[in-house]
């Protein structure tokens, strides 16, 4: 399967599917399940200490001799550390978020790999295109976990990013299945990032209660909040619960920091704790209703897009 402007060739995979790289969830068994899928696994670093990370890494390339990368969140502490380990490890594929691409591209790039940007908006689009990066990862609205102030559709961002940067565009936010992939191919998109099914997967590192909850949610069970912070996408549980009666009560941006704590997101996603933790998940969720192996994911994304792209006629000749 290839595409306009080939995220295939780019990485070397089969299939235009990105796996996100996400805190808790994503580690080396499901990055490998999605290459060996045909897709390309990534391993969520934002949630690892260093030598974590070098452990996931090596059982990846043990598990898998397809390509695979890495998302590394830019504001993440021991960053430098992080990004030495992809390359000492010879990691060739690398995601970068949350912060300024321009710091790290080049550095990367001249060690040999390729990089990619995750975005929520045009202007960050450009700077990551000036930074000098392969791809960018246009996130929209719907994703769970941290996301744009603007509040942009991945509907509406895919084709503003796609129009004002030359490097491939790969779709992220709400797409999880053959229909949300050919729609996000339509409006221009060279490929799909996919978080909250995967997040679901058998081979996922989420803790078992809660890929229940992700199978329990339904429509309108998720919402954007902590702007004053960082904006995230949650489920509806007791903890949000009481950051909307910190707002209520008219909290200010210390007393939501003392409230979010540290570890939350680990306590939910991990842990397990479904009452106190930060459920991270997208507005998908209420379309994911068991729980699948990552290649079944990757089997079914496939067959329906080609399905849709084969058979379906938009017009009457």
């Amino acid at each position: 399967m290839q595409t306009r402007l080939s995220i295939t060739q780019l990485f070397g995979i089969k299939y235009p599917i990105v796996q996100g790289g996400m805190i808790w969830c994503s580690g080396w068994e499901l990055a490998s399940a999605v290459s060996n899928a045909g897709g390309l696994g990534l391993i969520g670093s934002g949630s690892m200490y260093p030598g974590v990370l070098r452990d996931h890494i090596r059982k990846c390339k043990q598990a898998t001799d397809k390509p695979f990368g890495v998302n590394v969140p830019l504001l993440y502490p021991d960053i430098e550390q992080h990004l030495s380990i992809l390359v000492e490890e010879g990691v060739k594929i690398v995601f970068t978020s949350a912060g300024n691409p321009a710091k790290y591209t080049g550095w990367l790039k001249e060690r040999g790999c390729t990089v990619v940007h995750v975005v929520a908006n045009t202007k960050f689009a450009k700077k990551s295109e000036d930074a000098g990066v392969d791809a960018i990862v246009a996130e929209g609205f719907e994703a769970g976990g941290h996301n744009g102030r603007e509040e942009t559709t991945t509907m509406c961002l895919i084709p503003l990013i796609v129009d004002c940067v030359s490097v491939p565009v790969i779709a992220a936010g709400g797409i999880g299945c053959g229909r949300t992939m050919a729609a996000a191919m339509c409006l221009g998109a060279s490929g799909v990032q996919v978080g909250s099914r995967f997040a679901a997967a058998a081979e996922s590192s989420a803790h078992a209660l809660f890929k229940e909850q992700i199978l329990l949610a339904a429509e309108g069970s998720t919402e954007l909040t902590l702007k004053e912070i960082t904006p995230v996408r949650l489920l509806k549980n007791p903890f949000y619960q009481s950051v909307m009666e910190a707002y209520e009560r008219g909290a200010d941006v210390e007393e939501l920091k003392l409230l979010l704590g540290r570890g939350r997101a680990k306590r939910g996603m991990f842990e397990g704790d479904i009452v106190d933790g930060e459920l991270e998940i997208g507005q998908i969720s209420a379309r994911i209703n068991r729980i699948e192996t990552a290649a079944e994911i990757v089997e079914d994304m496939v067959s329906g897009y080609r399905a849709i792209a084969e058979n379906r006629s938009f017009f009457n000749d």
